[in-house]
């Protein structure tokens, strides 16, 4: 006979009658094993004789530890700054490094260092942040961190046959990473496990902590009131090898959410409609920080949903305070001793009351929404914060030509894949079975987690998707990151999805430039699914069932959490070795998967004469058009093989055109990387010019890896995306902003450019650039830049890498 109970449990006890299951392990016990199984105060309490059985969640000294320290480093603050503090304010100053000395520091301008309690990865930035780490010398990470195998997973027959394909074809590269987390203390979460940001809320995101990831989305745990903040591999490497995070100390956004979410309207349209306020560039370097009691009456995963897009307005990252739902979640999800520890602090894990009694003085822009009036919102094509009221959806589409036939409706990313979600879309799925209705669009699922999946199928929520003729994808990233083998894309015929992803950019679900994504919560997702129409407005159209009927489908309902209480077989966590140095990590020299790093060379000590134009690129240009996702992500441990795709999704401006460049050595026209390839084995260097928001989107630092690999020097722009900016500092490059925007313009096709002043390059002042025209003409610009000290030398010496090694060897 066997019990399924939901214990927070680290144990070492027999597989065979122990099956692990997550932070909060679930076990089927058998009882032969056991002595006593009794209630006590409505729970259970279990004794098995010697096996040292320790009831906790995962690192739950370190959260006590924090939450310890956390009222005293406030409160030095506050007095410090003579004034009440904002949440975030509060997560950011009890999380100072130890070298910093408490001040006022200024928002927008004052880089600050910061000691974060824990790292998280996905398995596609892992490999280069792995790879890096291996470089610092160190035998264990100094934070807990983990890896969670997801990206990799094609989406294209279902779950099954889909997860089967990529434990054979990139069975490499998850030995790989797996035997590095077996080594250096790390936590593995398996393909199938989970999306890394579901996995991470479930298991290790907590009130008022402060978490760096190497993916853009890491802001999710917001949810869960924590600074969560997206990275790229160096900062992750920093972190993990003991040494400070820097950041700018960032400006503040208030949200104020007064009223409350019914009938169709989601929390997914909440920030659909902040996007559509902000734009993709409104929030850069800004912490966005929501309040109010239409935040308080929202679930913790709905928050979530709110923070996780909130990387698509360029924030460094969004919270909520702690509140009734988090304790609900943290219980739900095993985690009661950290909801109590929680309890005790909550004053610290929340906003001054004088702030929300009188936002406008603390923060530097406010926002307010009435939730009562939100209507349900669709953000796209092509671009996340062109956001259209669902109402207004049929105006908008035939004024700009936007197909209304939808071909696919996709449910799942990090962004909404909770239980939550799925029972809300369930419903509207549950609906048209009821009703006679069948889909008019093809339709896909990707739970979240194998503990989302897993309960959902328990409550049937996953056959009435199938039984409405959808197909269940793997809990992975799949179409959301490009991962989707998409029958017909190949065509590059116009057509339309809608889906509960969070970025729609051109080629980016399913590599098909004609493909008009558009962004809805999931229950939205699933209405226009079955209509088959981007145009239906399910609070006021009605559809045509089997029988010729016209019906109209009901609001949808959900589950904030499941009523019976999560479960799960085998979650997909392997614990890190106690003691890693016997544990070899390998990789084959003939690999086409990895490849080891080699240091990039230390700053000649001299200004960059000579310089060749590679591209000016035009318009949007975000990490996508820089080192394009989908079928490359399997090149992402092997730097030389993946540089392939650098810059080939940038518009050349001079001739419109993507991946077709002048090469000036040969006066042809051809592929950016190639081209590239040319400059650097005649041993010269090159120069990319961008537009504004350079390198949005996601926190890939392929995208500066790639260029400082092949040779570009320098890449000069209007504006920068706050994470881009940072990875191609921390990758020795020169990261720099047009002083006059107009100057733009004078960059020429032909130009030869030279940097001056580099030679005395400091913090504050302005390099100068001297075009030389093809005419025999030139002419000087200023251009700006934003490094401190401390980046200057990771310029100099070629990559923070290079310094962080010495540091290590130093500590």
């Amino acid at each position: 006979m066997y019990f399924s109970i939901q214990l927070q449990i680290r144990t070492n006890y027999s597989k065979k009658s122990l099956n692990q299951s997550r932070t909060a392990f679930s076990f089927a016990l058998n009882l032969q094993h056991q002595k006593r199984l009794c209630p006590l105060n409505g729970q259970w309490l279990l004794s098995i004789p010697k096996s040292k059985i320790i009831i906790m969640a995962f690192d739950i000294e370190m959260i006590k530890k924090v939450y310890a320290q956390m009222p005293a480093k406030v409160d030095a603050a506050r007095k410090t700054l003579g004034r009440p503090l904002t949440l975030a304010e509060k997560i950011l100053f009890a999380h100072l490094h130890s070298d910093m000395k408490l001040e006022n520091f200024a928002r927008g301008k004052s880089y600050v260092d910061f000691a974060p309690d824990r790292v998280a990865m996905q398995d596609a930035t892992a490999q280069m942040a792995l790879l890096q780490f291996m470089q610092a010398g160190r035998p264990k990470v100094a934070v807990p961190s983990t890896v969670h195998c997801d990206h990799l997973i094609t989406a294209k027959n279902g779950a099954e046959k889909d997860l089967a394909f990529a434990n054979t074809e990139s069975k490499e590269v998850y030995d790989f990473l797996a035997s590095v987390s077996n080594k250096y203390g790390i936590g593995f979460w398996k393909p199938g496990a989970g999306i890394i940001h579901q996995v991470v809320l479930e298991n290790y995101a907590f009130p008022g902590g402060m978490m760096i990831g190497t993916d853009s989305h890491t802001v999710n745990a917001g949810g869960l009131g924590m600074i969560a903040i997206g990275v790229g591999g160096a900062d992750a490497c920093d972190v993990m090898a003991g040494l400070p995070w820097e950041l700018k100390w960032p400006k503040l956004i208030g949200v104020k959410l007064t009223g409350k979410l019914s009938g169709w309207t989601a929390p997914k349209d909440v920030i659909l409609k902040v996007a559509g306020i902000l734009t993709v560039k409104g929030g850069t370097g800004a912490i966005v920080e929501y309040f109010g009691e239409g935040a308080s009456a929202m679930s913790c995963t709905g928050k979530g949903t709110i923070c996780n897009m909130g990387a698509e307005i360029g924030a460094t990252t969004s919270t909520f305070g702690y509140d009734a739902s988090m304790s609900r979640y943290l219980s739900a999800t095993g985690r009661a001793d950290v909801a109590a520890a929680a309890d005790a602090i909550k004053q610290y894990l929340n906003a001054d009351p004088e702030v929300y009694a009188d936002p406008s003085k603390y923060f530097d822009e406010l926002i307010e929404i009435n939730l009562s009036e939100l209507e349900p919102h669709l953000n796209g094509p092509f671009t996340p914060d062109l956001a259209t009221p669902v109402s207004k959806m049929k105006e908008e589409a035939a004024k700009n030509n936007w197909p209304l036939k939808v071909e696919w409706g996709l449910i799942g990313s990090c962004t909404n894949s909770s239980y939550e979600d799925l029972s809300r879309a369930a419903s509207i799925a549950e609906q048209a079975i009821a009703k006679g209705l069948v889909t008019k669009a093809e339709f896909g699922i990707n739970p979240g987690s194998e503990q989302v999946r897993f309960t959902a199928d328990r409550d049937g929520l996953l056959k009435t998707f199938t039984d409405l003729n959808a197909t269940i994808f793997t809990n992975a990233c799949g179409p959301c990151i490009g991962m989707w083998d998409r029958v017909g894309a190949e065509k590059k015929e116009k057509n339309t999805i809608v889906h509960s992803f969070n970025r729609n950019f051109a080629k980016r679900a399913d590599g098909n430039p004609n493909t008009y994504a558009f962004v809805a919560s999931p229950e939205m997702v699933a209405a226009i699914a079955i209509a088959g129409d981007l145009s239906f407005n399910p609070i006021t159209d009605t559809l045509t069932n089997s029988k010729g009927e016209q019906v109209k489908l009901d609001a949808p309902h959900g589950n904030e959490l499941p009523p019976k209480g999560f479960a799960v077989d085998d979650p997909g966590y392997q614990a890190p070795a106690a003691d890693g140095k016997n544990v070899t990590v390998t990789v084959a020299p003939d690999s086409k998967r990895l490849q080891l790093l080699a240091p990039f060379a230390e700053w000649e000590k001299t200004d960059l004469k000579g310089l060749k134009l590679l591209i000016k690129a035009k318009g949007k240009c975000t990490t996508d058009h820089i080192s394009m996702a989908g079928p490359w992500l399997k090149f992402r441990g092997h730097l030389d093989n993946i540089s392939n795709n650098m810059l080939i999704g940038a518009v050349n401006f001079f001739n419109e055109k993507t991946d077709n460049i002048k090469n000036e050595l040969t006066g042809e026209y051809g592929p950016v990387p190639a081209t590239q390839r040319a400059y650097k084995a005649a041993h010269i260097g090159s120069i990319v010019v961008g537009d504004e928001n350079y390198g949005e989107g996601s926190s890939r630092e392929h995208a500066a890896m790639e260029p400082r690999f092949l040779g570009v020097r320098v890449v000069l722009t209007k504006s920068f995306a706050r994470i881009h900016e940072t990875n191609l500092k921390k990758q020795g490059m020169l990261a720099l902003t047009f002083a006059d925007k107009s100057d733009y313009d004078k960059i020429l096709e032909d130009d030869t450019i030279d940097v001056i002043g580099l030679t005395a390059f400091a913090p504050g002042k302005p390099l100068t650039l001297v075009l030389h025209h093809k005419d025999g003409s030139k002419e000087e610009i200023s251009v700006n830049h934003t490094y401190n000290q401390q980046q200057i030398e990771w310029f100099k010496a070629g990559a923070a890498l290079n310094i962080i090694r010495k540091q290590v060897a130093n500590i």
